[in-house]
């Protein structure tokens, strides 16, 4: 059967007409909602659900269209809701139009090239009453609402299994990462056993190094490799190979330099969480480090060292140093305090060794789980753009 054969097969024979928006259903307008009392009504935005109220202002199933803001974010709703001005709602003519079927119909438009707003984007309720609704067999309307309904079927069970897909992938990364963290935390952790623990600035150990100040004008597109502490948790795993920026040659001069197998270490933000995230420098070159980060000069496996940063014996002693407010942040001279076991270098290869593949496996499933869901979601939208494509009369003739 070829690509446009099953929707052939439904329409069987059945002509297919077009007409305005405002033919099947009448756009309304959005109200305030600050000064209704709380309950179990949900808000839409153009964002979608901002809180719940007490009060609807309409109770059947419809389509909601941005009118600012977010003009792509496109919702299907069946229960009461109200809704702001910054999105419309369809009153829709359900003798002539399942409701989700314009909802599947409206998602194939792109409602960006329809955009009049000068700078934040906006539909206009007159170019939406514009658009062209395809409608089967107008002039049986039983047959027509049976034949939507049946596309909506199909479209609704590719979504059902998208969603499933989606949770079972992210269920078994779950399972993965914590069984990864498991066996880190077990394989770090050498309490009770033969292995000393030393403060990190111990001479027998490494020394931590404050970053140089690092201003917008020292960056360049080439030149001397530069890791600055934003990219140290949005760009970076535990170790990095090659760096996201660069500073120029100027700067390099008078900057604080890390060498191949230090670890590089984010000294503040906003969270405790990434407070200390750090990589270890596994490039060939030495790479210039910013302010509001440190790195580590040491005697240990770099991975080691990084893999150890991730426990929750170093996050323990880590939380005792953090302070400030909106910013929270180590120094480097409480870093120095901190105690890491220190093995024999054949027990750090040891380690390293299982927890790269551990690291490898929860990567390659982090990595693989949005290109999965991505393609599902291609696929889905490419059999509803199929179902959806009926032919214009122009196109017939």
């Amino acid at each position: 059967m070829s690509d446009g054969g099953f929707l052939e097969k439904l329409l069987d024979g059945a002509a297919v007409e077009w007409l305005p928006l405002e033919k099947i259903a009448k756009i309304k307008h959005g109200k305030d909602w600050k000064k209704l009392s709380e309950g179990n009504v949900p808000v839409y935005g153009s964002g979608g659900i901002m809180g719940y109220v007490d009060t609807f202002s309409h109770d059947r199933p419809t389509v909601l269209i941005p009118r600012k803001g977010s003009i792509t974010n496109i919702f299907y709703v069946e229960e009461p809701f109200w809704n702001v001005d910054t999105i419309y709602y369809t009153d829709i003519d359900t003798g002539q139009v399942v409701p989700k079927y314009l909802y599947h119909f409206i998602k194939t438009i792109d409602l960006m090239a329809l955009d009049t707003g000068s700078g934040r984007p906006s539909l206009t309720q007159a170019i939406l009453n514009r658009l062209e609704i395809p409608i089967p067999c107008p002039e049986d309307p039983e047959k027509s609402l049976a034949i939507q309904a049946e596309i909506v079927r199909i479209l609704d069970s590719f979504t059902e299994l998208t969603a499933e897909l989606t949770a079972e992938l992210t269920a078994e990364l779950k399972a993965r990462k914590q069984q990864y963290n498991h066996y880190r935390e077990q394989l770090l952790d050498y309490e009770g056993k033969d292995v000393e623990h030393l403060p990190m600035g111990d001479e027998r150990v490494g020394t931590f190094t404050r970053g140089g100040g690092l201003q917008k004008k020292d960056f360049a597109e080439s030149g001397v490799g530069c890791i600055h502490y934003g990219q140290i948790y949005t760009h970076y795993g535990t170790y990095a190979h090659d760096t996201k920026s660069f500073v120029s040659e100027e700067f390099a001069k008078k900057a604080r330099m890390a060498k191949p197998g230090d670890l590089v270490i984010a000294t503040t933000s906003e969270n405790d969480e990434d407070v200390c995230k750090a990589v270890a420098w596994l490039g060939d070159e030495d790479i210039a480090v910013s302010s509001d980060a440190c790195f580590y000069s040491h005697k240990l496996n770099p991975k080691f060292v990084a893999y150890f940063f991730q426990t929750e014996q170093f996050q323990k002693q880590k939380r005792v140093h953090i302070t400030g407010a909106k910013v929270r942040r180590v120094n480097a001279d409480n870093l120095a305090k901190i105690l890491i076991p220190v093995p024999s270098a054949e027990e750090q290869d040891r380690v390293v060794n299982i927890l790269d593949k551990f690291d490898t496996l929860t990567t390659s499933l982090s990595e693989g789980l949005p290109r999965e869901i991505k393609l599902r979601q291609q696929q889905n939208e490419y059999y509803r753009d199929l179902l959806l494509s009926f032919p214009k009369p122009e196109e017939v003739a």
